[in-house]
């Protein structure tokens, strides 16, 4: 038995196994889609799964399946790989990012969690996706080739839903008759977002968020950090490894005072902080920062139901804000915290759908603050239309 993705891949043992099954088996389908919550290792999978097909040992040990000399994917002639592109970038930034995947296979690569390639990590995020001479001219060519010296000849598209849907139904035409000892690899963040009739063309291999516990253990052997700041970290990731081992411990719990602040200000309906808060959130941070800000929003309303439910402050993430957390508790015996944890985790895919940060942040508080009290939100939640209105008059 081989295990695809042995050496580098974090977690995920299920999608593993079965992408295993189906090396092993050499039953090979043309085309399979990686489909999950961003930065658990979709592309990573993606690799390895390319690199045993193709008997290259390098993510995975592969054992009497290693036919190949190459290293790795990123210098075998039969594996292609693509993400999508602002219009304006240079092909040597395109090739700058796929060098850094080939360093390392969770690497931020994607020009809106990464604007540019001198390691800050700032600036604006970059439109990307799959433009038509982008397409045309770099993807469809290597749709083209046969093997060299693989199995296959294996097209690997990151983040297919950035395909608009002239191009998506240009793509569609090939994944509907694909040629000989030709396998596409796609991976998607929004399996919702995409074509039905993409999706019903592919095996569908479903990626998971990672674990607290295999994400402490990541941070620590890998990324070097203080135990302490793991076990933080890995609690607020959102089972995201690819951003959070970029996040700064302590500046994430400085950030709890604003957080609290925006609770204070949500049950007091104050217009005023809230739009101010929001604002200052929404023009500071980049997608994975709100990302990483609804993460520690999330864990700590889950601090105050698990108090409110057990009084027991070792089972606290926030244990150093316990008289916070008390505080809070004896405030809001009637608040309807579960509901508040779904309104969180109903405005985290709007993150990545260019929805305006300080619409998210000042709805969300509109909405807390009639949960807090205990009552039920005056725009239900099959209509959320309805608070933007409200929103622009603020």
């Amino acid at each position: 038995m081989i295990d695809v993705g042995s050496n580098k891949i974090i977690g995920q043992e299920k999608v593993r196994a079965e992408i295993s099954r189906i090396v092993e088996s050499g039953r090979l389908g043309h085309a399979y889609l990686l489909a999950g919550p961003v930065g658990v290792g979709k592309k990573a999978l993606a690799l390895a799964f390319a690199e045993a097909i193709n008997g290259v040992e390098n993510l995975s040990a592969l054992g009497e399946l290693r036919v190949s000399e190459k290293s790795s994917w990123f210098v075998h002639p039969d594996i292609h790989v693509f993400i999508p592109l602002p219009k304006s970038a240079p092909y040597e930034e395109f090739s700058g990012r796929i060098q850094l995947l080939a360093e390392d296979p969770y690497a931020m690569v994607d020009f809106g969690s990464r604007p540019s390639l001198d390691g800050s990590f700032e600036g604006k995020s970059r439109n990307a996706f799959y433009y038509k001479e982008y397409f045309r001219d770099e993807i469809r060519p290597k749709m083209m080739l046969k093997p060299n010296e693989g199995r296959r000849n294996i097209v690997i598209i990151s983040n297919i839903e950035k395909m608009p849907p002239n191009i998506a139904n240009a793509f569609l035409k090939t994944l509907e008759e694909p040629g000989e000892n030709l396998m596409f690899i796609l991976t998607t963040d929004t399996f919702n977002s995409l074509l039905p009739t993409i999706v019903s063309r592919c095996q569908i291999l479903r990626c998971s968020s990672i674990a607290n516990d295999q994400m402490f253990e990541a941070l620590v052997e890998r990324d070097g950090l203080e135990r302490n700041d793991a076990e933080y970290l890995a609690r607020v990731s959102g089972g995201n490894y690819a951003s959070t081992r970029f996040y700064d411990a302590k500046t994430l719990r400085e950030n709890r005072k604003e957080i609290i602040h925006f609770l204070r200000m949500s049950y007091t309906h104050d217009a005023t902080e809230i739009s101010t808060l929001a604002a200052k959130w929404g023009s500071e941070l980049r997608n994975e920062g709100n990302i990483a800000l609804l993460n520690m929003i999330e864990v700590f309303l889950r601090d105050l139901a698990v108090y409110m439910d057990t009084q027991d402050e070792r089972l606290l993430t926030n244990a150093d804000q316990v008289d916070i957390i008390k505080k809070f508790t004896s405030s809001l015996k009637n608040a309807r915290i579960e509901a508040m944890i779904a309104t969180v985790n109903s405005f985290r895919p709007m993150v990545y759908q260019n929805i305006q940060p300080k619409l998210i942040y000042t709805v969300m508080a509109m909405r807390f603050g009639y949960l807090m009290r205990g009552l039920n939100t005056p725009i239900p939640d099959d209509e959320s239309w309805q608070h933007f209105p409200a929103v622009t008059n603020l």
